[in-house]
């Protein structure tokens, strides 16, 4: 055989052998119900280990391409050209091939284990089912009485909707801006897609937090972007960093969770807000602020956000109605000049021909009415006593062995643990005992972090969550 594996390339050599193979069978080189060659044959010919023709050949088989039988060997499928003699595709390959990256497979995994088991879920980033506004909902449909056209709406969004949500943004995170600035989108995960498509290239040098949700989006590394981090600490990313980032790289946008940031639940302090919104200034840097928390402040002080001391339009503001409201409903927007939104808007009509109309009318009818600031005021005080919950269900439980930031809104819980416990180990066993949460390495760099959310769960599921953590803890130390 001629043909050699490329040890220099990065992909697996069993992963290579099994092209070879499909593109011989594809050619003519490897005819339906020929014999391939054995595995210690093969292996001493492309000289490689005979484990890895075995996992070549066992590849084959799960994609159906050979038959392999105990003292026969391994024959090319007869069954790959169907009954109307054309090939049947690939669909492994075209699977693995596709340029837009799956999510890592630990969050799918713990996504599968939440949905098919019954866990105790201080994981999801998510309202619980308690914690929405269903009967006031149920009021606005059966009051008002829906008579709105249900074809396809304004590219940016419900006008409607848009003016509500510049009257909203206004009166509760003092933002000056107006409806043709303003694009609604499928919550913020689209609103981050759109920015990240439509505004940068491939190669691009972006920023991101360190931990931060963005560090685990594949979105970043599907456009082809090069993300280099800002580390957290108790009052935010430090400025000094982003310059030193920026001398080296070329930044070409930061993306910011500023307000009891997921994971860590901190705040970015106001000095610094100030001062990086000089350097986007300074060096023609837009900043992509997040904000889906602020309005969690338990005690009801809202901070400056970055996009309300933006005089200058160098910050795209993005918010939604996902983490205070209801996940389901899918209404977010984002905020930015109005040639980026007509940009945005112009993307977001290839992919979907704008938003639904309904779930607009639903939104638009409860963010305008005295329902919003009624439900705001019930979730503030009702995440402060599941934050607390978890915080002294961690003192009791587990005493010194975990150490956390007290966040003072929002969902999540950032907490450090001995760095040499195997975390994979630790949330199988876990997942074991019932109860599900997130590992820090999915969200961070540093090693010996978890993250606890305790919006979805009920106080009393919090308590035994943390008990059933601190037992699964036990069982692997």
């Amino acid at each position: 055989m001629e043909w050699k594996p490329d040890r220099n390339n990065k992909k697996p050599i069993y992963k290579q052998i099994v092209e070879y193979i499909e593109q011989g069978i594809s050619s003519g080189l490897f005819p339906a119900d020929s014999l391939l060659p054995s595995e210690r044959k093969l292996a001493q010919e492309l000289d490689v280990n005979r484990s890895t023709i075995v996992a070549a050949y066992e590849e084959l088989k799960s994609l159906g391409i050979v038959e392999r039988k105990k003292g026969s060997g391994t024959r090319v499928s007869t069954d790959i050209w169907g009954i109307s003699h054309k090939r049947i595709p690939n669909w492994g390959r075209y699977v693995e091939d596709g340029s837009f990256l799956p999510n890592l497979p630990l969050v799918q995994q713990i996504r599968s284990e939440v949905q098919n088991r019954k866990l105790i879920n201080l994981a999801s980033g998510e309202l619980s089912p308690s914690l929405m506004p269903n009967d006031q909902f149920r009021n606005i449909l059966s009051s008002q009485p829906f008579i709105e056209n249900l074809g396809y709406d304004h590219p940016q969004g419900n006008e409607l909707l848009r003016e509500t949500v510049t009257s909203h943004v206004k009166q509760f995170k003092n933002i000056e801006t107006t409806a043709s600035s303003i694009l609604i989108t499928s919550g913020a995960q689209q609103a981050l897609h759109l920015i990240v498509e439509c505004l940068l290239k491939p190669g691009d040098a972006v920023a991101i937090e360190d931990p931060s949700y963005c560090y685990s989006l594949p979105i970043f590394q599907s456009a082809g972007l090069r993300t280099f981090l800002l580390p957290v600490d108790k009052d935010g990313i430090n400025p000094d960093d982003l310059v030193s980032l920026h001398k080296k790289h070329r930044i070409r946008m930061v993306f910011l969770n500023p307000d009891h940031q997921n994971p860590t639940g901190t705040v970015l302090h106001l000095s610094r807000r100030k001062r990086i919104l000089e350097l986007s200034i300074e060096l023609g840097i837009p900043i992509v602020e997040d904000d889906p928390y602020s309005l969690t402040s338990y005690n009801g002080e809202v901070n400056p956000t970055l996009k309300s001391m933006d005089y200058n339009e160098n910050v795209l503001y993005i918010s939604s109605l996902s983490k205070i409201v209801a996940s389901g409903l899918r209404i977010g927007w984002i905020i930015g000049p109005e040639q980026v939104i007509q940009r945005l808007a112009d993307a977001k009509q290839q992919v979907d021909f704008g938003h639904s109309v309904f779930p607009q009318w639903v939104a638009n009818e409860f963010l305008g009415s005295e329902y919003f600031t009624t439900h705001i005021d019930t979730i503030r005080a009702q995440l402060e006593l599941r934050k607390h919950t978890i915080t002294s269900s961690l003192r009791e439980f587990l005493g010194n062995k975990v150490e956390f930031f007290t966040p003072a809104g929002g969902i999540h819980l950032w907490c450090k643990i001995d760095p040499s416990i195997n975390e994979y180990l630790i949330l199988n066993e876990s997942m074991k005992n019932g109860i599900a949460f997130v590992p820090g390495s999915i969200l961070g760099s540093q090693k010996g972090y978890i993250r606890f959310t305790f919006g979805r769960g009920e106080p009393d599921d919090i308590r035994k969550g943390i008990l059933r953590f601190a037992d699964a803890l036990g069982n692997i130390q």
